[in-house]
């Protein structure tokens, strides 16, 4: 066996990326790092964050969510394995050290020891050993349980997927194992070079087997059904009115965890509320929805508040839904008819015009977010070529794929080609979350630029208004949508990240149903162009290459819209956070994490977010090229 930490710093390379949270106490040095030097001591400014929320979680059981909003929050609970620094590079987490066989199929980590379970009112429970990873697997793949993350953990183990589908019974034989009370090993199916950047996702995640059975299906239901490693305790938890979260007094590194208290609180109007109560001083962070921006640039205070929020890693597109589960009133069966139609799908793709739809969030500068594929830029590097400029994927990536003219002509070969068989106009049933100012102003205009270019004779957008809390359970996931904006974050460090929602186990639009993609294999010819990309496990060249042509012909067939990268939920922010210290991973829930970061005596703004932009950047290279 040997140790990989080198390797996986290599590896990480290759990517580059979003958001993120850590740093050690400042020292002299540090006041002269533009990143640290508008810190004002600790003692001085009140360690308590104040947010509003209108999204209510569905659950705090971190086993069965992939939901954001849900792991997010979790991350603060519960420890994973390794971690991330602020510019990216690998850290120990519960983990001190570990290992990868020479045939690269055994991992092997050392589990951190002394490390406590506490409850929710901070009494300590057990100690985490390495069982608590077995439990939580098991757990994870009984497939009673419907955990969200199973297909990511049976990616890659040894036997899981066998026994996730029931083929066999004896969890003995899945390649998850506690070698002792602080020795973990994972055996995987087959090498897998991108595996330690997966385990700080959901699906590798810790839990007290003992505990997991005592509360059984009450598990995550409420904070005190839960048990807590990481840097903080759910206090409160009271849904639709609030959640506190307290700093962990047993945490195993909690000299690094500044902010003490983080208090959540509900409203439904939180995004509209949002911006004048951190004016006042009422709250911490607030995203500066588009429709109220030139007001707050425009004046001299305000202005001095807010900053753009840093591009990520999460990609936005507008999925065809091709297992419409609407009400009849929408038309369901004539949708279906439709989208099943490539020149009908191709109609609306090139009548999309992303630029008009960015102004809505980002009005000063939508260049910077504008995507024109599912995998963004500065993901995966190959032998100095960016995955997104490797062919045939670079054509679409250094196209503007709104065209006026293709979209009339393909709009004309549909509805001949439709004729007698769909009814037209045809009903595109497009919802949006109430809780985000820009989606519904977004929608509004998709709807009348989309409709004044192919014609209300083509189509009828209808725009329908939906609640945050419960979102993506009721629409997306239950069909119930034809057209919908939609967003995916890499789980680890590989493009095969990127198709995850396109897959049948996929909860997104369904593309293996579309009509006229069957192969021999009876398997939907993406489905199989991704699963030779999969199988192709010594040549990295070769396989990220066929990743790209994969999504070059999803793309080309159009069964999905590119449209943007992450830049929060706006594109400006007033907060009193330092994004630049938080921990930084473009996958994994490390960047969620609050660990490491203090709250400032006064925000920053937009002068001040370039300057530092650019210093991290410049640090973060100096990091991952030191190792």
């Amino acid at each position: 066996m040997k140790r990989i930490l080198a390797l996986m710093l290599a590896l990480i390379l290759i990517l580059s990326g979003c958001s993120a949270k850590t740093k050690p106490p400042v020292t002299p040095e540090d006041q002269k790092d533009p990143l640290r030097a508008d810190e004002a001591p600790e003692e001085e400014i009140s360690q308590e964050y104040r947010r509003l929320y209108s999204g209510e979680l569905t659950t705090i059981n971190y086993l069965v969510t992939v939901s954001t909003n849900e792991f997010g929050e979790a991350a603060n609970l519960v420890d994973t394995l390794v971690d991330y620094d602020q510019y990216g590079v690998v850290k120990p987490g519960l983990a001190t050290e570990w290992s990868v066989s020479d045939d690269k199929l055994v991992w092997t980590f050392k589990i951190r020891e002394g490390v406590k379970w506490v409850r929710h009112d901070g009494s300590e429970y057990a100690e985490v050993v390495a069982q608590d990873f077995v439990d939580a697997m098991e757990y994870i793949l009984d497939s009673t349980n419907e955990s969200a993350s199973a297909n990511i953990a049976y990616s890659v183990i040894k036997n899981a997927e066998k026994y996730y589908n029931k083929e066999i019974t004896d969890f003995s034989e899945v390649g998850v194992k506690a070698k002792d009370k602080y020795t973990l090993e994972y055996t995987l199916e087959r090498p897998t070079h991108y595996f330690l950047s997966m385990v700080t996702y959901v699906c590798f995640f810790p839990v007290n087997g003992q505990f997991l059975e005592e509360v059984g299906e009450s598990f995550g239901t409420d904070n005190e059904n839960l048990l807590y490693n990481g840097a903080y305790i759910m206090e409160t938890f009271e849904p639709q009115n609030k959640r506190v979260l307290v700093a962990n007094e047993n945490y195993w590194d909690k000299e690094n965890v500044y902010i003490k208290k983080i208090i959540s609180t509900y409203n439904k109007e939180a995004s509209t509320l949002a911006p004048e109560m951190f004016a006042r001083g009422d709250i911490d962070n607030a995203d500066i929805p588009s429709a109220i921006l030139d007001e707050w640039m425009n004046d001299p205070v305000k202005k001095d508040l807010i900053r753009p929020n840093r591009t990520g890693y999460y990609t936005y597109f507008y999925a065809f839904n091709f297992d419409p589960k609407f009400p009849e009133e929408f038309e369901p069966d004539n949708w279906e008819k439709a989208v099943n139609n490539v020149n009908f799908r191709k109609a609306l793709f090139h009548a999309f015009d992303r630029r008009a739809a960015m102004l809505t969030a980002e009005p000063y500068d939508p260049d910077k977010r504008i995507l024109n594929t599912i995998t963004p830029k500065n993901f995966v590097d190959v032998e100095g070529v960016d995955y997104t400029q490797l062919e045939p994927l670079a054509k679409f990536t250094n196209t503007d794929s709104f065209n006026k003219d293709l979209a009339l002509e393909f709009k004309e070969k549909a509805m001949e080609e439709l004729k007698g068989k769909a009814n037209f106009p045809v009903k595109v049933l497009m919802p949006y979350n109430t809780g985000v100012v820009e989606w519904a102003n977004r929608a509004q205009v998709i709807e009348q630029q989309m409709e004044n270019l192919l014609g209300i004779d083509f189509i009828d957008i209808m725009i329908d208004p939906k609640p945050p809390t419960g979102f993506l359970s009721e629409v997306r996931r239950a069909g119930n949508y034809a057209l919908l904006e939609c967003n995916w974050g890499p789980d680890y460090a590989d493009p095969e990240t990127y198709t995850d929602p396109f897959t049948p186990d996929g909860t997104y639009n369904w593309p293996h149903l579309a009509e006229g993609y069957k192969e021999k294999n009876n398997k939907n010819k993406y489905e199989n162009m991704i699963n030779e990309a999969k199988a192709e496990l010594v040549d990295t060249k070769k396989r990220v290459n066929l990743f790209a042509e994969a999504e070059a012909f999803f793309i080309e067939e159009a069964f999905v819209i590119p449209y943007a990268v992450s830049g929060g939920t706006t594109g400006y922010v007033a907060s009193r956070l330092n994004p630049f210290e938080s921990q930084f991973s473009p996958f994994g829930v490390a960047s969620e994490r609050f660990k490491g970061q203090r709250i400032m005596e006064k925000p920053m703004n937009s002068e001040e977010f370039t300057i530092q932009l650019a210093e991290w950047e410049n640090k973060r290279a100096e990091a991952l090229t030191g190792q």
